[in-house]
């Protein structure tokens, strides 16, 4: 019975952070089947009825489905630039010696250190030299000048952990450099890949600040600031706005059921050898 106690203690904590994890995600989802008034009058409690009126108004209302492509269209060309480009960095920086490996390694870290918000102004002035104001190309060169610096990160050192005898063997079997890239270390890859897709995803997809900056048209927003649009000067649609919320963390939610193995493998490799 001592010895089970702590067990106990440690399920019961578990639990309660379980619970204030998920339940902000359940209210979320339960007002957005109340009415407005149904939000301001009790808020905690369950809805009278289950409607999908709310979720046919916030489609029609905001334009949703143009902003749902638009975060869709910024979101998966970012991810796969991300993936593609810091997974090569980061293979030839750890599997192949040269003068400057470190100064380069040094120079990916940087972005790590220094937050990109500081230049805002400099990137927005870069921007409109570029005439690439007010479009999405804009978006997704800032998201993935921002996310590499994490990506390189983790896969130089998932790489220094892989013997070079996989390299040579591929070698001696005919296969080119970028054949051993992507036919022996890709496959192995999966869970860093899991890691940094998953993590660049939230930050993107939920990111307000980038587009609030460089997005003028409504047309081109994507949901967090399309979803601006549902606060009012003396007056806010609760209800909408946790249905268009809603709609907006399913895709979350579904990536992370798919990636979620590979994830967790990713954050416990280290753990074992």
């Amino acid at each position: 019975m001592i010895k089970r106690f702590p067990q106990t203690i440690k399920y019961t904590i578990l639990l309660i952070f379980s619970f204030l994890a998920l339940y902000p995600v359940f209210l979320m989802i339960v007002s957005s089947f109340k009415s407005n008034l149904e939000i301001l009058t009790s808020p905690l409690g369950l809805p009278k009825s289950f409607s999908l009126e709310n979720y046919l108004t916030v489609w029609n209302k905001v334009n949703f489905s143009g902003y749902l492509w638009n975060s869709i269209y910024v979101s998966a060309l970012s991810i796969f630039l991300i993936l593609f480009v810091s997974s090569l960095a980061a293979y030839y920086l750890s599997r192949y010696a040269y003068k400057w490996n470190t100064y380069i390694l040094f120079f990916f870290m940087l972005g790590l250190m220094l937050p990109m918000k500081l230049a805002i102004l400099p990137l927005y002035m870069i921007m409109m030299k570029l005439n690439l104001l007010d479009s999405l190309s804009s978006l997704v060169i800032i998201y993935v000048a921002g996310g590499i610096p994490f990506a390189v990160f983790v896969f130089y050192g998932f790489f220094r952990s892989l013997p070079k005898d996989l390299d040579q063997s591929a070698r001696l079997d005919g296969c080119n450099e970028f054949q051993v890239y992507y036919k022996i270390i890709l496959p192995l890859m999966k869970p860093p890949l899991a890691i940094v897709g998953i993590v660049n995803l939230i930050s993107v997809w939920n990111d307000f600040f980038y587009p609030l900056i460089f997005i003028h048209d409504d047309d081109k927003s994507t949901i967090p600031l399309g979803m601006l649009t549902l606060f009012g000067e003396y007056d806010t649609d609760w209800n909408l706005l946790f249905s268009g919320l809603s709609i907006s963390s399913l895709p979350m939610i579904i990536a992370f059921l798919f990636a979620s193995k590979q994830f967790i493998e990713g954050l416990t490799s280290g753990a074992m050898k």
